[in-house]
């Protein structure tokens, strides 16, 4: 795969970089931060440093997905800090708040600051091919990281901070950025955002090998259709455009699923491009290490001596009890959860799944799982060779076409064409040999699919149930309310180094006291230092 330059920033700084596959992600190096622009390279490396950024640890690798524990899909796996993730007991200071909160920022005022430079250079002299792209990217990557922070911290009562550099006609004056009156504001600048991206992006199917993976078309009209199915939440008239575009992915950019539901988490290469596909943090495993490292955080801790799992974020009885209703071994199920006597591959041999890591639940996530499966898949070069970077040959999904589909599906529902609701649902169901729907489509259905579905991806689940508990549905509110208000079980096993030992189901220890949940706690509350440091001018969410 060809070579790249990974560049960090600060503020609008570069101060870092890193000769390495588009892939990795790991920093090294001191560049200068003068006369930067000045031929594609400088571009490209700068890109790649945002792509970087959101990819480690700190964003999707792992503290992105601490806050799964709220909802009944996941647990901890290992003690933490932070219970009051689990529990709605939110402070906005827990460690992986502000540690997403404030790299997602560091990544918005890098995009900002290449923004800047490239929209100066084309009013002056005009970009280069590379440099065009890579402004779409910029783009791309400033919306991407705005939605982040909008959805999670903004509600029709006010936004959150942005601001764009390019607005400044003598340049960025460094002021805070302001909060924005509402979320809604919020997601019109993201949409205009992905509206910039795709003006300058190609599709895929343009970007020669080495370049697979950066931002595309197709991957800016799904972040606008997830950013308008959350604005819906706030105005119903959103699901209208849903529809739209996702009708345009399908038409227009020939998007669809993939012929099995395995072939998502493959470890082949030849699997990563699919008709799904539509935007992946895309990892490689090997010497130089690049992708999200979740699936070394999910494995068993230890790997039963084998390699450096982590042991965290471990499926519950709930989710297992969820699947279980589309019958026993459906080939869903079996792909995403493992569970005690199941048979799987890994490091070349047949094993049957049980756990003796710290906090068991009974259960280990699946999905992810193909890339262990080799004899010795370090030297294969599908695993990280760095266990305190355990990522894996795998495209690793942050949307992919199901996602769409289910989207359009809610849409469909919220907008009386609940036939065509019907057709969505059921063409996810059959592409895992599940049976279809015998009856017209309705909330419950499409909760049960979207939450079988992508379970375990950074689709966010638990957020999907603080929106539906807004809902002017009743039925997708209350049952978002049910869960919401409940405590994840466990299967507790009586030998957990027996496969075959007997187990009770219960609830898991470590979730105690869990607050009632209240339409406050959709979104987290800023970290007691912004407040402090803004001098009024960061609001408070309202609540807390």
């Amino acid at each position: 795969m060809k070579k790249h330059i990974a560049i960090l920033f600060v503020s609008t700084a570069l101060v870092c970089s890193s000769c390495s596959d588009f892939l990795d992600v790991q920093p090294e190096g001191n560049p200068t931060t003068e006369n930067y622009f000045t031929n594609d390279q400088q571009a490209i490396d700068a890109i790649d440093g945002l792509y970087a950024h959101l990819q480690q640890e700190g964003c999707y690798g792992r503290e992105l997905f601490w806050e799964q524990g709220a909802a009944c899909d996941v647990v901890w796996g290992r003690t933490r800090g932070y219970n009051t993730l689990a529990t709605f007991g939110y402070t906005g200071d827990e460690s992986p708040l502000t540690d997403v909160y404030e790299r997602v920022y560091i990544t918005m005022s890098r995009a900002n600051w290449i923004i800047q430079g490239l929209v100066n250079k084309e009013k002056e002299q005009g970009l280069s091919e590379v440099e065009n792209r890579s402004l779409g990217e910029a783009y791309f990557c400033r919306a991407w990281s705005h939605f982040l922070i909008a959805y999670r911290y903004g509600t029709n009562e006010q936004g959150v901070p942005f601001v764009r550099y390019e607005d400044f006609a003598d340049g960025y004056d460094n002021s805070i950025p302001p909060q924005r009156a509402t979320v809604m504001e919020n997601y019109q600048l993201i949409i205009e955002d992905m509206d910039n991206a795709i003006a300058h992006l190609p599709r895929f199917e343009e970007y020669d090998e080495a370049n697979q993976g950066r931002a595309h078309k197709a991957a800016a009209i799904a972040f606008q259709v997830k950013t308008y199915a959350y604005w819906a939440t706030w105005d119903e008239s959103k699901w209208n455009d849903v529809i739209e575009l996702v009708n345009v992915l399908e038409t227009e950019y020939g998007r669809d699923l993939a012929p099995t539901f395995d072939e998502l988490f493959s470890s082949d290469f030849a699997n990563f491009w699919n008709a799904e596909y539509l935007w992946t943090i895309p990892g490689n495993g090997g010497v130089q290490p690049g992708g999200s490292e979740f699936p070394g955080v999910v494995l068993e801790n230890q790997g039963w001596g084998h390699y450096n799992g982590w042991g965290q974020n471990k499926p519950t009885y709930d989710i297992y009890e969820e699947m279980l209703k589309d019958g026993e071994g459906n080939d869903r199920l079996v792909r995403s959860i493992l569970e005690y006597n199941q048979e799987f591959e890994f490091f070349g041999e047949t094993r049957r799944f049980y756990s003796t890591s710290d906090l068991e639940s009974g259960f280990m996530i699946n999905k992810y799982m193909d890339p262990f499966k080799y004899a010795d898949p370090v030297a294969e070069g599908t695993v990280s060779s760095n266990g305190n970077w355990p990522t894996a040959r795998v495209n690793f999904p942050i949307i992919r076409f199901a996602e769409m589909l289910l989207f359009r599906a809610e849409a469909y529902l919220m907008t009386g064409r609940a036939g065509e609701a019907t057709n969505d649902i059921n063409r996810i169901r059959l592409r895992s040999n599940l049976q279809p729907l015998d009856h017209t489509a309705t909330m419950a259905d499409l909760y049960h699919e979207r939450r079988c579905e992508l379970a375990f991806e950074f689709t966010d689940h638990l957020f999907d149930l603080k929106r539906w508990h807004r809902s002017s549905n009743g039925e997708i509110k209350a049952l978002a309310a049910k869960e919401l208000n409940s405590r994840p079980r466990i299967r507790k096993y009586a030998d957990r180094s027996n496969p075959e030992s007997t187990y009770e189901i219960t609830y898991y220890e470590d979730y105690t006291n869990k607050n009632t949940y209240q339409d406050y706690m959709m979104v987290f509350p800023y970290q007691s230092q912004e407040i402090t440091q803004s001098n009024g001018q960061l609001k408070q969410n309202p609540g807390y």
